[in-house]
């Protein structure tokens, strides 16, 4: 049976992604597609697994449930497995809070890798990082956190971990597993196309572009009146409509640039770490194509001389 992990990122259509999975779980069972989610994986069936574990004997029983449930899984005539949990890998609260993308996510990733192992493939699906931190920043503010300052923003935006960086982790944690990325921009609106490219089996049950939309990013009236409610300063927030851009246009375009050169890694091969699956015809890019290939070149030369002398 292949074991398929989907790990989100979180605010890549991860939830819309798992409510097509289960609307069609019937259909998906008949072609030997099981699916588990976070209705099962956060009721006790990975307790200990991601996590740091508290004792040797939490980490012996939890990779025996999980193996446990494998085999009635196969048992039952799946011959695919999609788990589909982006907290396997951390939390975005946690991501925001250390002011980088997923800090701990080769700890976790190398537990979860122990506990499933043998790990068909893993599936992320990766965001331009400023508007994927907008997205964060903006589930999270009306979940308690407060709109973060300009420090914390200009912090992010000017870190030197990006999904590259995220990707070698998943890499070095589970290295007998096909690791794929696809960018949210082309799969978000297309979970049938995830889900065959994720399990390789083509002709899954087919959706309409936003049938599937689950957790949008509020808006920024919808946010000021969050923080009025809670009493906190809606002024905090710029006095405009639509969608809440935290960055100021120079983070943003650093954040964008960092998107380029991991854009340009991935499709020159990753160093064999990853695989890019992309739209055969992508939509235009935000940047230049000679930004994403001129840009990319130097980064990649330089990253491998730094990578050298580790």
């Amino acid at each position: 049976m292949d074991v398929i992990l989907h790990i989100g990122a979180h605010r890549t259509g991860s939830t819309s992604f798992q409510q097509y999975l289960r609307a069609n779980r019937s259909a998906l069972m008949t072609q030997g597609v099981g699916f588990w989610g976070p209705w099962r994986t956060r009721k006790g069936l990975l307790d200990g697994v991601a996590d740091r574990p508290v004792s040797p004997k939490q980490t012996k029983r939890a990779i025996g449930r999980v193996q446990m449930n494998l085999a009635g899984a196969a048992r039952q005539g799946m011959t695919h497995l999609v788990v589909s949990d982006e907290n396997l890998i951390g939390t975005a609260r946690r991501s925001l809070r250390a002011r980088v993308m997923y800090p701990d996510i080769g700890e976790r990733m190398a537990r979860v890798n122990a506990a499933f192992d043998p790990i068909t493939r893993v599936v992320l699906q990766i965001r331009s990082p400023d508007r994927w931190w907008g997205s964060v920043m903006a589930y999270l503010v009306p979940r308690g956190e407060s709109v973060p300052s300009d420090a914390v923003r200009d912090s992010i935006a000017h870190s030197d971990r990006s999904w590259r960086h995220v990707i070698t982790d998943i890499a070095c944690a589970c290295p007998e597993a096909e690791i794929l990325v696809t960018p949210f921009e082309h799969f978000a609106s297309h979970p049938d196309e995830l889900l065959a490219m994720a399990t390789q089996k083509p002709g899954q049950p087919g959706t309409g572009i936003g049938e599937f939309w689950a957790n949008r990013s509020p808006n920024l009236q919808e946010l000021r009146e969050v923080l009025l409610d809670r009493g906190d300063f809606p002024d905090l927030l710029p006095d405009e409509t639509g969608r809440w851009q935290p960055f100021t246009p120079f983070q943003a375009s650093a954040l964008r640039e960092a998107y380029a050169d991991d854009l340009y890694w991935l499709r020159a091969g990753a160093e064999g770490l990853a695989h890019l699956r992309e739209d055969p015809m992508p939509a235009r890019s935000e940047k230049p194509t000679a930004v994403l290939t001129e840009r990319g070149q130097a980064y990649d030369r330089s990253a491998r001389r730094l990578e050298e002398t580790r």
